[in-house]
């Protein structure tokens, strides 16, 4: 049963960690200034060029994150902000960021992206060499700008279509496509961390694991300003679709 319940807790965690890319789209929406209707955005045919024929569900789940959000997740983070030095959040921030170069590297792969591949692989060994097991980031000092990719942009590139946009619960904005690559890059890492087996010779292999992905899952929501309820929107929801329908597209195109 202990064992089902840490599994479990990486899980989530796991589904968290996936949710860097969601969650840094909502917050946007706090910085535009209002310049439509609600109509607009709400509005499939117009403004959004995401479908949305699930909005109930939708909506139901966007207010389960905010409370999920509120009562457990802030708390937590607060007390992580409160309590660790901002020089060691740096260093973890970059820690799990270097571990995310691998889904870049493969990604960009199956993408045929040369450059982008090469580049993700000096990121990776010169941060876990010289930047000491990537706690610092000596790459962007030597000019290679941290890249990002995800299985949702290879199903792209191979002519996926988005699908309906999709709330999922803990992540947030998505959409059928989106949830896709995150289960598969989820699926991805899981393969390479069980065929590693880092922590297999502690004794204590499922702990340290279950402590990491919390530890990572708290820094990813530390990264993220957006608050749930806090834009003044009255229609945050549609705003938060619509960026998160905008920007997919924008950074699509490159």
């Amino acid at each position: 049963m202990l064992r089902y319940m840490i599994n479990l807790f990486i899980t989530l965690g796991l589904a968290l960690y996936l949710t860097g890319c969601a969650a840094s789209n909502a917050h946007i929406a706090s910085e535009i200034p209002p310049m439509h209707t609600v109509s607009e955005f709400s509005d499939d045919e117009s403004v959004s060029h995401t479908r949305d024929p699930w909005e109930g569900f939708n909506k139901g789940m966007y207010k389960f994150n905010y409370e999920a959000d509120r009562f457990f997740f802030l708390p937590v983070v607060n007390a992580y902000e409160t309590a660790v030095p901002g020089f060691v959040q740096t260093g973890v921030s970059n820690f799990f960021a270097n571990i995310r170069e691998v889904r870049t590297l493969y990604n960009s792969i199956l993408q045929a992206k040369g450059k982008k591949s090469m580049v993700t692989l000096g990121r990776f060994l010169t941060n876990s060499t010289i930047g000491i097991g990537g706690l610092f980031d000596p790459a962007t000092s030597f000019g290679w700008r941290q890249q990002n990719e995800d299985f949702d942009r290879t199903l792209e590139t191979w002519g996926v279509g988005t699908g309906p946009y999709l709330v999922l619960p803990l992540i947030g904005p998505s959409t059928v496509r989106n949830a896709s690559g995150l289960a598969v890059d989820g699926a991805v890492r899981w393969a390479i961390v069980s065929s590693i087996d880092p922590f297999g010779g502690t004794g204590a292999g499922s702990e340290i694991e279950m402590g990491a992905t919390a530890l990572e899952a708290v820094d990813l929501r530390h990264r993220v300003s957006f608050r749930y309820y806090e834009s003044d929107y009255p229609f945050e929801y549609y705003m938060v679709r619509y960026i998160f329908s905008e920007r997919r597209e924008l950074t699509s195109i490159r």
